[in-house]
């Protein structure tokens, strides 16, 4: 049975639920991702877009990732709370941040992406496979 993923910004203006099977659990290093979290990675999980169901009003910020495709990313307009993020590369693919869930010990990471940016103070886990840029998708 699939693990029901719940949660919300910080003002719960935005609420999030999906009971689908996570794509993947990873540590992206990317500078975007280190600007937009404040942290050394954003933690990401990432899911069938069609299986998320959002409730609330969720802002979208668009940048271009260094594939060229479109990353957007979704927060709480009210709170600023760090929520979403969707490529226009994957269209059926949703990601949600890891500090936004309800219960954050689900998330179990299992890869870090970008490595060639993270930073010089930041101790990954060594037992994650490590990619420097985005891995291949798919198989």
């Amino acid at each position: 049975m699939a693990t029901k993923f719940t949660g919300g910004c910080l003002c719960g203006r935005v609420r999030y639920e999906c009971s689908a099977d996570p794509l993947f659990m990873g540590n992206c290093h990317c500078r975007d991702c280190q600007k937009a979290s404040g942290g050394a990675y954003e933690p990401d999980i990432g899911l069938p877009a069609a299986a998320l169901k959002i409730t609330g009003a969720v802002k979208y910020y668009d940048s271009k990732a260094d594939s060229g495709n479109t990353l957007s990313r979704g927060f709480c307009p009210e709170c600023g709370a760090s929520l979403f993020g969707k490529s226009s590369a994957m269209p059926d693919l949703a990601m949600i941040t890891a500090g936004s869930l309800d219960d954050p010990s689900l998330y179990k990471p299992t890869l870090d992406i970008f490595t060639a940016s993270a930073q010089p103070w930041d101790h990954m886990n060594p037992a994650l496979a490590k990619f420097p840029k985005m891995p291949p998708m798919g198989g």
